[in-house]
């Protein structure tokens, strides 16, 4: 069920000055060594301590979701007639595999190219067509291929979709690190980053201290990918993006609410996850796709505690942590970060709120 709060406000609200020098360009020597901050929402207390510490941060019966969507190699290298590269990120397929959004750079001139083809390896080629309206945010195109193209041939001629602050071409290591250790479901054109701290050891001694984990899946697409445009918030648009609730989640988050055991999502889709799929009574089982946008002055029905990375100045994620911990604490977190040289964005540090 869907709904946004009421009121005005403005998107530089969620904007702050970031180094550049804190934005991680790489990932942690190991998974869960990196840094973790805890905010508690009662009085804002900032605590500093490793991913590694969660087992004794989470009570024991609480529910962690996780997603296990798998990020597909949807960076992927065309020619255009004349011979010059053109770089597309695939970020959605329709039935069959033949028709995809993508984004590119210089999206308006490839789509204006009248009867332009682009050539990709193995014989494949494609028509390029704006996507219209709301497809997938402005500047979206549609790649119509001569065959189709499914998450086997990215593997073999596509690359790790690193996010454009990483500025660094994607090398071997990151087929490994840009995905989580439980991704099973391709469907992302990035990473469910909070997701990437985990370690099959720290899964494992977080059941053995009494932790209960269950698995949702969201597909990552543009909606990562679109900053706030709008001068006030509740003006920006969502794209929507897939998701799975298992029977077997929605039921553990059933007996969650049911015996009073916290909810702690595993990031930012998770949360759009779970109460996207809220139905007023339960979390529904079942697919569906959410447009949900979360900031300040929405109620949550499902999540009870989040660990995230350090969000992006002026973006939907930053606008929904604010909606659970609080803007103040949110600032003076975000302050605390910068100051300690917390690391930000998809590579980087993380933080508990509780």
């Amino acid at each position: 069920m869907e709904e946004r709060p009421a009121g005005a406000m403005e998107t530089s609200r969620f904007c702050f000055e970031l180094p550049p020098a804190l934005i991680a360009q790489r990932p942690a020597a190991q998974r869960s060594a990196a840094r973790l901050m805890v905010l508690e929402r009662s009085g804002g207390a900032l605590r500093h301590l490793r991913v590694r510490d969660l087992p004794g941060l989470l009570p024991r019966g609480a529910l962690l979701v996780l997603n296990d969507t798998r990020v597909l190699h949807a960076r992927l290298t065309g020619r255009l007639p004349g011979g010059a590269e053109a770089p597309f990120l695939l970020l959605e397929p329709e039935p069959g595999g033949r028709r995809w959004t993508a984004l590119a750079p210089g999206a308006r001139r490839l789509a204006g190219r009248a009867g332009g083809e682009v050539s990709f390896p193995a014989g494949v080629t494609a028509a390029v067509t704006a996507a219209g309206e709301g497809a997938a945010g402005e500047g979206a195109l549609r790649l119509t291929f001569n065959q189709p193209v499914d998450a086997g041939y990215l593997e073999r001629h596509g690359a790790v979709p690193l996010p454009p602050y990483v500025r660094r071409a994607a090398d071997r290591a990151d087929a490994e690190r840009y995905q989580t250790v439980y991704a099973a479901n391709p469907g992302s054109a990035a990473a469910p980053t909070a997701g990437l701290h985990f370690t099959p050891a720290l899964l494992r001694d977080l059941e053995e201290s009494g932790v209960i984990v269950t698995r949702v899946t969201l597909h990552v697409g543009a909606g990562t990918f679109t900053p706030i445009r709008t001068a006030r918030v509740e003006d920006h648009v969502m794209h929507r993006e897939r998701y799975l609730v298992p029977e077997a989640a929605a039921l553990a988050l059933a007996a969650a609410r049911r015996e009073g055991r916290p909810v702690v999502a595993v990031g930012t889709t998770v949360v759009r996850t779970l109460e996207s799929a809220w139905d007023g009574a339960a979390v529904r089982p079942g697919a569906g796709s959410s447009g949900l946008f979360i900031y300040p002055g929405y109620r949550f029905r499902v999540v009870d505690q989040l660990l995230t990375n350090f969000h992006t100045p002026g973006s939907s994620l930053l606008a929904l942590v604010a909606a659970l911990a609080g803007e103040a604490p949110i600032r003076a977190a975000y302050a605390a970060a910068i100051a300690r040289r917390y690391r930000f964005f998809s590579y980087g540090d993380a933080m508990l709120i509780r």
